[in-house]
């Protein structure tokens, strides 16, 4: 009886692990798929998507949309989603696709084995998008490839329809339409929308929806903001190929130039690594943009990543939402509950030290500081960064101004504690705290102990650090400064090794972690160029246009209808 038990058991798992995967397979078919693009006024555009999925019978429920967009750059908080007309969630960490998307998450809305469902996604403000038509520099264009998916997990054919909503304002004989792909007619339907803006459509009821299908347009550059347009890069405006190069190469008088023009090239590559900041928030528009914490100003105005962190550290620190227990490695012991006020972006880089040291911190400060980054340009939207920029420049100067003017050590320290993190967004801070306090001590900031372990802390079996003996004057309304002190210049240097420290001891390669940064918030455009022919009321001739597909880059997300 045991022997038979012995062989049966085996057999009986053999027989339900094939069920178990089967129930984690996906087939479907994508009956219709009808996306609107909006180009809108500001040079960003939006998305709208319609998917009526088909569910097989064998397969299992279609529980997530994976959605490929051409840009990390949009408001997640803005997408909106639902399924068959009731509203489910979207979220960016559960993308699976290839680039930048969002997926659809489904949840009790998940199209069951035998349904139909339609998905319904609306992206608004994507942006970088739009580049200088090659050919034609007074024009913008761009290429869109709608979402596809894997061919694996679909069956039958897909009635697509692309619709491309103009700026407002054109009139009909200015748009124009490149090459259509095959399978779709090559003159667009043209109309207008219900705001009166010009639309091409193009459609093919028996279309692949595995197979990536590229519409793409031009218009004149004048009905968006110029700094919305990606311009060709200086190779591409020289038309350098690989036969020119090599031309160069062979004749010596020029091997200089080239030489040149090789560490032009790197020295921008490596200064473009360090702009993390989206060019959109560049664009003139409502003025000023007031409000701005001194982390958010720092991002405006691109300072080093290292001194944003260690502004950050500083103030949470101030807030007592944390305590420095070991400066190497930066080790922070965190308040149980953390102080109410925090900013989002302090709760996140306060989680990002419960990772293990090393490259998971690293992650978790990174994705911290993308958000950030992409936070402030969500709230520069509409206004002008050079005005943003010099009002913060301002309350920059009058920071210092209020420290400089200052009578006594006592009152300048404490000036110097409430405008700490203004004063450190100018370039030379070090230099100018050296210098306010050339002739007096600076009175530590009563939070300083829990930035410095050492300072004024017992150490083993040995007595405390000493310190200045306490200030018997007073300081504003009678505050009594019985604080410790430190030399203006130490003090000055100390703040400058934080910033240095934080880089080295916690985010390793500064210009590395950065790099990776703007991989997210600011990535090069990736354009292609290729002859194309265009038609329009006009008449037109062969032009070329750069590539901003709708799944990053051209290379469409491939993304089954679930897991």
């Amino acid at each position: 009886m045991k022997k038979w038990i012995i062989i049966l058991i085996p057999l009986l798992i053999s027989l339900a692990i094939p069920n178990s995967i089967l129930a984690q397979n996906y087939l479907f078919s994508l009956d219709k798929l009808d996306v609107h693009v909006f180009v809108n006024e500001d040079g960003s555009v939006s998305i709208d998507y319609i998917f009526t999925f088909t569910n097989d019978l064998s397969a299992s429920p279609i529980d997530f949309v994976d959605v490929g967009l051409p840009s990390n750059n949009f408001d997640e908080n803005a997408v909106i989603a639902d399924v068959s007309g009731e509203r489910v969630g979207v979220s960016r960490s559960d993308y699976q696709g290839s680039g930048s998307g969002i997926a659809v998450v489904m949840g009790g809305k998940a199209v069951q084995p035998g349904q139909t469902g339609t998905v319904h996604v609306v992206v608004p403000n994507i942006d970088p998008w739009l580049y200088e038509d090659s050919q034609d520099k007074d024009y913008a264009s761009f290429v869109f490839a709608p979402v596809t998916f894997g061919r694996q997990y679909m069956t039958g054919t897909t009635d697509i329809s692309v619709t491309i909503h103009f700026p407002p304002g054109l009139s009909p004989d200015q748009p124009r339409w490149h090459s259509a792909p095959s399978g779709f007619p090559s003159e667009p339907i043209t109309g207008f929308d219900d705001q009166n803006r010009i639309t091409y459509t193009w459609n093919n009821p028996q279309a692949d929806g595995s197979e990536q299908y590229k519409f793409g347009i031009s218009f004149p550059a004048q009905f968006v903001p110029a700094s919305a347009i990606t311009r060709p890069s200086f190779w591409e405006t020289i038309g350098i190929d690989e036969g020119t190069f090599y031309t160069f190469l062979c004749c010596g008088g020029f091997f200089a130039i080239i030489i040149a023009l090789g560490w032009w090239g790197s020295k921008n590559a490596s200064k473009r690594k360090m702009q993390y900041l989206p060019p959109k928030v560049s664009i003139e528009g409502l003025g000023i943009k007031r409000g701005l914490t001194a982390a958010e100003a720092a991002i405006l105005m691109e300072q080093p990543l290292e001194k944003i962190l260690t502004m950050i550290l500083f103030g949470v620190l101030k807030k007592e939402a944390a305590t420095v227990t070991k400066k190497e490695p930066l080790t922070l012991q965190l308040s149980d509950p953390v102080p109410q006020e925090l900013k989002d972006y302090e709760i996140t880089f306060l989680n990002a030290f419960k990772k293990p040291e090393g490259k998971e911190r690293q992650l978790a400060l990174q994705n911290m500081t993308i958000d950030l980054v992409q936070s402030v340009s969500n709230i520069m939207k509409g206004f002008s960064r050079k005005e943003t920029v010099a009002y913060y420049r301002d309350i920059i100067e009058r920071a210092w101004s209020q420290v400089e003017a200052a009578q006594t050590p006592e009152v300048k320290s404490q000036k110097y504690d409430e405008v700490m993190q203004w004063t450190m967004l100018d370039k030379d801070y070090e230099d100018r705290t050296r210098d306010v306090f050339q002739t007096g001590p600076v009175f530590v900031p009563t939070w300083w102990g829990r930035f410095d372990p050492g300072f004024g802390r017992p150490t083993g079996t040995s007595a405390p650090k000493p310190l200045a003996a306490p200030v018997p004057s007073s300081v504003g309304g009678g505050k009594d400064f019985s604080l410790p002190t430190l030399p203006g210049a130490t003090f000055a240097a100390s703040v400058a090794n934080s910033v240095q420290n934080f880089s080295s001891g916690v985010v390793g390669n500064i210009t590395d972690f950065t790099s990776k940064i703007t991989q997210k918030t600011n990535p090069v455009p990736v354009t292609t160029s290729s002859g194309r022919s265009f038609s329009s009321r006009s008449g037109g001739s062969g032009h070329s246009c750069a590539c901003a597909c709708a799944c990053a880059g051209c290379a469409c997300a491939c993304a089954g209808g679930g897991r």
